[in-house]
């Protein structure tokens, strides 16, 4: 009794670090989110939990008595008082004076030193413990001007109270054991004059359900003193269980959860990963587009998780081409900063980012063979932003080109596969063509195609902005280059035209059609960098065309857009030799006003089938008056 009377009386230590520093270091730099407190501390608790369990397997006694574990708050609106409760192992008076008078030091990891040791002896490597640095529980001091926590380790009789305001010492004192729980840790926060929000259940329950919702550990809330706990999480994980055991229903709810949206997932990709690095994966594709597919930060949406805790959604998991897939990984492997609330670039990370990147992609791939439908649903909602990864990620170039399906020129409202374009493409093919621009509608009813259509040959119609930049990153599929009907000589001689089509140059126009063609080429220099006979255009006067090195006509219109290059290159003016019009241009010989007008005028059509407007709207309508005028005498 004397020597429990004796360490009744109170003790004062300083801490063994600058702590009014290191303090301050937290609310200020280590720290971004005030909130992050509670899950240190519930993380604590369940970590505390977990060595019972632990310690329990050489000592049954020590988990009798009070039931199965629990993390247990209480909230004290009009004491302004928030206690989080655990009936784990406890702490001795001398594990409160290592654990939570040294900075820094922490009891979960000199605890997992032990247990590596013993691995050699006993099979323990199912243990589950989050905390690393030892600084988590000094959060707390971010919303509250003081905090006392009481402990009571399991299997002993004395409790103990250690109590401190943060500002570089902390006391600790003996007491009764009526006032201690049976076994275990209760921490009593007073709040700051700013903090009373942390006494309002839906504020606490938010930040429980977000953070700390699939701790391994039941986590009961008590809305005030004397009220009757209720159970907030029941200390599961989906993700934790066989995939056998989750029905569809099942995955569904916690898909809506997770994601907040209230449609069905089109794919679940559920798997663990074991060998080199453990983690488990639970991911979605949404069934329908999420709201910030399209956000310019382009950032993922899955969310990271160290043995059951939240770390964080603002992980690189996934590549931003994979953006709309919304779920998370569990791991217990990667290094994280003091914090927990960033994760270091490793080595680690990298590969689990591949991982989860192949297994979603593949899961894809497998539903384009055994759903055509509902993989033409994904690609609806979902190939926009897969193609950018055509663009952006070299090592899967190939298996995304093979994924991507395109509306063509003979597919109508379908989708088509490269493969599928390859296998039907003219012995002689040796291109992929394409057409890029605003919509298909608007792309089927462009001059370019008018020559392709009359020989056969099928063209890609893209009309994603993304479009304009993956071609240039793909140089080929299955030995087949990419190439814009837009940018260059077709040469599209080498494709007959169906029996029956071919029509020969007439050779009495041939000498006039080069004179207005050597005349074009002399008024419109500024305009134009040439002037020349086309064998694209079957029904359409006059087109438009980059030239053979210069950018593709709609990825020069988005690059201009966007301010990436100062003006627009000066296109090619492909004439149709065959056309009434051209022909009756070419023979007034003797009318230069009017050939000038008639120059220019079929300039301002090429622009305008090409989707622009005349360069001189005012020129234009008075040059069209004039030659109207003429036709009416």
């Amino acid at each position: 009794m004397t020597e429990v009377a004796a360490e009744n009386s109170v003790e004062n230590h300083a801490f063994e670090a600058d702590v009014a520093r290191l303090l301050h270091m937290m609310v200020h730099s280590v720290y971004s989110d005030r909130n992050v407190f509670l899950r240190e501390l519930i993380s604590n608790a369940a970590d505390a939990c977990e060595k019972l369990r632990y310690e329990a397997i050489t000592n049954p006694s020590l988990a009798g008595g009070d039931g199965e574990n629990r993390i247990t708050l209480t909230l004290d609106e009009e004491g302004k008082r928030l206690t989080i409760e655990d009936n784990g192992i406890g702490m001795s008076r001398a594990e409160m004076i290592e654990a939570l008078g040294t900075i820094a030091r922490s009891g979960t990891r000199a605890f997992m030193e032990r247990i590596e040791a013993a691995k050699s002896e006993k099979n323990y490597n199912d243990t589950q413990l989050i905390g690393q640095f030892g600084v988590g529980f000094y959060s707390c001091f971010m919303v509250a001007e003081k905090v006392d926590v009481v402990s009571r380790r399991a299997g002993s009789s004395e409790a103990w109270r250690w109590s401190s305001d943060g500002k570089g010492s902390y006391a600790i004192d003996a007491v009764e054991p009526v006032d201690a729980p049976a076994r275990g840790t209760r921490i009593t926060l007073h709040l700051l004059d700013d903090a009373g929000t942390y006494t309002s259940r839906w504020t606490i329950e938010k930040i429980i359900k977000d953070q700390s919702g699939h701790v391994p550990v039941p986590i009961m809330l008590v809305e005030k003193p004397g009220a009757e706990a209720v159970r907030v999480t029941d200390g599961s994980a989906l993700w934790t269980r066989s995939k056998s055991e989750i029905s569809a229903e099942e995955y569904t709810d916690f898909y809506r959860s997770l994601s907040g949206q209230y449609d069905e997932p089109a794919l679940n990709v559920h798997f663990r990963a074991e060998g080199r690095h453990e983690y488990t994966t639970l991911a979605f594709v949404p069934g329908s587009q999420p709201f910030d597919m399209f956000d310019p930060d382009r950032k993922g949406r899955m969310k990271l998780y160290v043995k059951r805790v939240f770390i964080t959604d603002d992980a690189d998991l996934v590549p931003r081409y994979l953006r709309f897939v919304r779920g998370l990984v569990d791991t217990s492997d990667l290094p994280l900063n003091m914090s927990r609330e960033m994760i270091q670039e490793s080595p680690i990370l990298s590969a689990i980012r591949k991982g989860v990147t192949s297994r979603v992609l593949t899961a894809i791939e497998k539903l384009a063979e055994s759903d055509a439908d509902g993989f033409a649903k994904l690609w609806e909602n979902f190939g926009p932003v897969l193609k950018e990864g055509i663009y952006e990620d070299f090592e899967r170039r190939s298996q995304l080109l093979a994924l991507s399906r395109f509306r063509t020129t003979t597919s109508g409202e379908a989708f088509r596969s490269l493969a599928d374009y390859v296998r039907d493409a003219k012995d002689e093919q040796k291109t992929i063509y394409y057409l890029t621009g605003g919509n298909p509608d608007q792309l089927r009813a462009s001059p370019q195609l008018e020559g392709f259509r009359a020989r056969g040959i099928e063209v890609l119609l893209l009309t994603d902005s993304i479009d304009s930049f993956w071609v240039m990153n793909a140089p080929e599929f299955e030995g087949k280059s990419f190439k814009s009907i837009t940018q260059g000589a077709t040469d599209l001689s080498q494709f007959s035209k169906p029996e029956g089509e071919v029509q020969e140059k007439r050779p009495e126009t041939t000498a006039v059609l080069d004179e207005l063609i050597a005349f074009a080429k002399l008024r419109l220099t500024d305009a134009v960098s040439d002037v020349r006979v086309s064998d694209r255009l079957t029904e359409s006067a006059v087109c438009l065309v980059a030239s053979e090195g210069g950018y593709d006509r709609q990825l020069e219109k988005i690059l201009h857009g966007a301010g990436r290059i100062e003006g627009a290159s000066r296109p090619v003016l492909e004439i149709n030799a065959d056309h009434s019009l051209v022909q009756a241009i070419a023979a007034k010989t003797d009318d230069q006003v009017l050939r000038e007008d008639a120059v220019l005028l079929l300039l301002d059509q090429a622009r305008i089938l090409d989707g622009d407007k005349p360069e001189e709207p005012r020129a234009f309508a008075e040059r069209l008056q004039r030659v109207f005028e003429r036709a009416l005498r």
